[in-house]
């Protein structure tokens, strides 16, 4: 397998997984939260990824995440599975419950906290490839992994036969280049910015798209890419000058939450545009009044309408 294995291009956003007051799963929200996906137009939608707060759900929570996004999108976008986990047997568990669900590929991080080695790193991924049902997306995550994967172990790593894609998230811009220059004919590559430069890449076939966070700007961000299919530059430049203004109003140059964590800022977001964000699970906590205020603003600077900033959980 490799890039041409799979379609993957555009923008996936990583949704964030709705939760009660109480810190129960929000099935209802969750099925309209998937279905205003579908009709923003999204290319595709990864699951249970570290904005959808993978780590703090159970095997039986994910099983039904996974089952309403099948239900619901398969066989309209790409569905991608987040399936991190500190070992290979757990990851491959998650995988098999997606594919049980529709889904089209899975998204793996190399396992947080442990700051394995390249070679720790490459073991992993490559018993997850032996058994995995789907193809899989490597994940260059930094602020969760404490690993930023270099370009000659992403190159390793892009010889397993299953492997077709890569969203690489490091903050690196000459490493980001140089892998897309080695690995753009093996992999689809994914996390470009949504400016010139990305453009760019895009343009000349050295990137496939973006695995965005939350899409609080709904169509704006697929159509950002389809004004590129189109050869509407200037329209592409106003949208991604749009997904700009959220990235640096709200994350720091790291991809890391500027006044509270990505997932509490993102679900701020959606409440505030009247969908189903919600709570965060502890040990995260919920944005205070200056952080909802800040993502308020914001919303309000790109022209939509937004609820009292005091209705925010």
């Amino acid at each position: 397998m490799d890039r041409t294995s799979v379609d993957w291009k555009g923008y996936f956003p990583a949704l964030t997984t709705p939760f009660h007051p109480d810190g129960s799963l929000d099935l209802e929200g969750w099925t309209r939260l998937l279905r205003w996906m579908g009709d923003q137009r999204m290319h595709g939608v990864v699951v249970a990824g570290t904005t959808g707060e993978w780590f703090s759900l159970s095997d039986r929570e994910l099983a039904a995440l996974f089952r309403r996004a099948g239900e619901i999108l398969a066989g309209r976008v790409t569905l991608i599975a987040g399936v991190n986990s500190f070992h290979a047997q757990t990851s491959l568990a998650k995988a098999r419950l997606a594919a049980d669900s529709g889904f089209d590929g899975l998204l793996l991080t190399p396992p947080p906290y442990v700051k394995p080695s390249a070679r720790e790193i490459a073991v992993f991924y490559a018993d997850v490839a032996a058994a995995a049902p789907l193809p899989i997306c490597l994940y260059n995550w930094p602020p969760g992994t404490h690993v930023d994967m270099t370009p000659d172990l992403l190159a390793d790593l892009a010889e397993i036969d299953t492997v077709v894609a890569l969203k690489n998230s490091t903050p690196h811009w000459d490493r980001f280049l140089t892998t897309v220059e080695r690995l753009h004919t093996r992999l689809r590559l994914f996390g470009i910015p949504t400016n010139d430069e990305g453009i760019a890449l895009f343009q000349a076939g050295k990137a496939d798209g973006l695995m965005g966070a939350g899409a609080v700007l709904g169509s704006d961000h697929p159509d950002f890419f389809d004004a590129i299919w189109d050869g509407d530059i200037e329209r592409a430049r106003r949208l991604g000058q749009r997904d700009r203004k959220l990235m640096t109003d709200w994350f720091t140059p790291g991809f890391t939450g500027r006044f509270g964590s990505a997932q509490a800022i993102l679900k701020t977001a959606l409440d505030l545009r009247g969908l189903p964000g919600g709570p965060v699970r502890r040990p995260l906590l919920d944005l205070d009044r200056a952080g909802r205020d800040a993502v308020r603003r914001t919303l309000v600077d790109l022209g939509l309408p937004v609820a009292d900033a005091d209705a925010t959980p």
